[in-house]
């Protein structure tokens, strides 16, 4: 039922001879105008943005960064570290093939990668909402089918949801949970109302819900981990598993959805295969022998000196150093405010300053690295060196003291050392902290005054480069009396820790993009601290940041949104939760030219699904 339906039946029930009244009819002639406007608007919502206008117009025809010409066919082999031992990527348990969601099961709808953030139409071919955005509805493209024929339905969209919201991943099960009710209009239209939930976020949440096919998912079984391919309704089927090996994908030449305008250009190969690899030397050693078609770089040393095999020196290998829109990536050695050593954050800070950053960036990364204090590092979302607006002010205001002074005033810098790895000054100011949080020398090693226990904590790593930093940070540390264990774990035991809070320390990344919205709470609200599976892995629990997350979601317009992301930076920044180690400035790509990519590249960077198997020349 639409909202004209709705307010038509409200005011013309019995008795119905108020209709008839000419204030009656002064208010159906309103009804029907709006009624007319909200069809109107109805028929613009091919799109939604965060913010703004979508940027393509209602007839696009393609995505900017993909090519329409791009040639169909051949093999993309992709390599994955660690193991799989589910296909079920929606679960807490197991770790799964991610890639199952969008290459096998979709969304209502899909990402513009040339913006913040943008949807456009691809299960579902409209959205409705209102200027408040206290509903969203969708209305499911009529030829959208899941691999068995059978028409994608609303049923599947309300059982997808109501799946997902009480057994899926936390982030979905928070999310889903803040709508009130949902109801199918019709078996193609499904309608979600959020009560009186303030979170403008929402319709697009909902847009990239995945929709599981309800005929084909046993619901009670559907927590377990399970190698049974999931039955979707994407451009590529589950053909081949190997378990803790591989996982083919083979392309559905009977895809509904395969000349959509998002899809133009993309989902080129016949066949994609992911291999996975347990350890990272074996994984680039594959590599060079051609044994997969590309990959992103993540060691400078390697990137600096490990392509210097004979293909790479005669044009059959490919570099390239994508600069993309978006923040930079930034690793962080992660506190966990759980253990009671990290609790003070006299203590965390002190440990920052303990961090050498230049030492680490010229003996290990050849200087390609910098630094900056946040998580929003190169763009305009980020506080760092940057004095708060007045906005962000007002959001602060009610939290007087949840943010430091020269963090707000934007004169805070994070600790620059003599780059010798033994930096007294550094050193003396980390022991007036550690002091002042009542630590000691006991000899030559920091004790606490009252229980005597010393200053000690492991930390966990899983790859080469983890345990290089580590293992400087360690040395350092030993200088002021902390004894640091590192351990070494596989990917998949890291992994299982890490969601499980299992750890002391650990290097962890946030990505983000330029439209942070609902996964903030995820990665640092109040509520995700004490549960499993969250990215709050600091263990935070502040009421300014959860303050600043709801401002976030409320904002109407960019500059709000802007000042509420700052804000929440700088509280974030004022905590100590984090000791930042490095940023990423750029991506670095590695592939075979076999593989050939469009010349236009997309905000967020390289998209694999854009990219095509170069056709064998004449005669070959």
């Amino acid at each position: 039922m639409s909202k004209f339906e709705s307010k038509w039946t409200r005011y013309c029930r019995p008795p119905r001879e108020r209709c008839r009244t000419v204030v009656g009819l002064a208010l159906i002639v309103g009804l029907l105008a709006a009624g007319y406007q909200e069809v109107s608007a109805a028929d613009s919502g091919y799109a939604i943005a965060m913010h703004g206008e979508p940027a393509l117009p209602p007839d696009f025809s393609r995505m900017p960064y993909a090519d329409p010409d791009a040639p169909k066919g051949g093999r993309l082999v992709q390599s994955v570290p660690g193991s799989f031992d589910s296909l079920n990527p929606f679960i807490v348990k197991g770790v799964a093939l991610q890639q199952i969601r969008g290459f096998v099961v979709e969304s209502l709808m899909a990402r513009g990668h040339d913006e913040p953030f943008t949807l456009y139409g691809l299960l579902a071919e409209r959205i409705e909402t209102d200027d408040a955005r206290t509903y969203a509805t969708f209305h499911l493209n009529p030829q959208a089918r899941f691999y068995d024929g059978r028409s994608v339905r609303a049923e599947d969209v309300l059982f997808s949801w109501q799946l997902l919201r009480d057994k899926g991943r936390p982030n979905h099960r928070q999310y889903y949970s803040k709508v009130a009710t949902a109801e199918a209009i019709d078996e193609r239209t499904v309608r979600f109302d959020f009560g009186g939930t303030t979170d403008r976020e929402l319709p697009l949440i909902l847009g990239l819900m995945p929709v599981l096919p309800k005929h084909a998912v046993d619901a009670a079984t559907f927590e377990q981990t399970s190698m049974t391919a999931p039955l979707g309704s994407g451009p590529y089927r589950v053909t081949a598993v190997k378990p803790g090996a591989s996982v083919t994908l083979t392309r559905n030449p009977d895809y509904w959805g395969r000349n959509l305008p998002v899809n133009r250009g993309l989902w080129n190969f016949d066949e994609i295969r992911f291999d996975y690899y347990r350890e990272a030397n074996s994984q680039f050693e594959a590599f060079k022998r051609g044994l997969y078609d590309f990959r992103v770089e993540s060691e400078p040393l390697r990137w600096h000196e490990g392509y210097n095999f004979p293909a790479a020196g005669d044009g059959q290998l490919v570099r390239e150093a994508i600069k993309t829109g978006l923040p930079a990536p930034s690793e962080y050695l992660v506190f966990n405010t759980r253990r009671p050593m990290f609790s003070d954050i006299r203590v965390r800070e002190a440990l920052t300053l303990l961090f050498d950053f230049e030492w680490i960036n010229r003996n290990y990364f050849f200087g390609l690295y910098s630094r900056a204090g946040g998580f929003f590092a190169g763009s305009e979302l980020s506080a760092y060196a940057r004095a708060a607006a007045d906005g962000e002010r007002s959001l602060l205001k009610p939290f007087p003291s949840a943010v430091r002074s020269d963090i707000l005033d934007g004169s805070y810098r994070l600790p620059v050392t003599d780059g010798s790895g033994r930096d007294r000054e550094a050193l003396r100011a980390a022991l007036a902290l550690l002091s002042q949080a009542g630590y000691e020398f006991d000899g030559t090693v920091l004790r606490h005054r009252s229980t005597k226990a010393p200053l000690a904590f492991e930390i966990l790593v899983t790859t080469r480069d983890q345990e290089r930093i580590a293992l400087a940070y360690a040395r350092d540390l030993k200088r002021a009396g902390i004894e640091v264990s590192v351990r070494s774990v596989d990917g998949v035991q890291f992994d299982q820790r890490r969601l499980a809070f299992d750890f002391d320390m650990i290097q962890n990344r946030w990505d983000q993009s330029l439209s942070p919205g609902n996964e903030q709470s995820f990665y640092w609200g109040s509520e995700a601290a004490d549960i499993p599976g969250t990215r709050n892995y600091m263990g935070v629990k502040n009421p300014a940041i959860d303050a600043m997350i709801a401002a976030m979601l409320k904002a109407r317009e960019r500059p709000g949104f802007v000042d509420a992301v700052r804000a929440l930076d700088r509280v974030l920044m004022s905590g100590f939760y984090v000791i930042p180690v490095y940023n990423v400035r750029e991506q670095w790509i590695a592939r075979w030219n076999r593989i050939e990519r469009p010349a236009a590249t997309a905000l967020t960077g390289y998209i694999p699904e854009t990219w095509w198997r170069r056709p064998p020349k004449p005669g070959k």
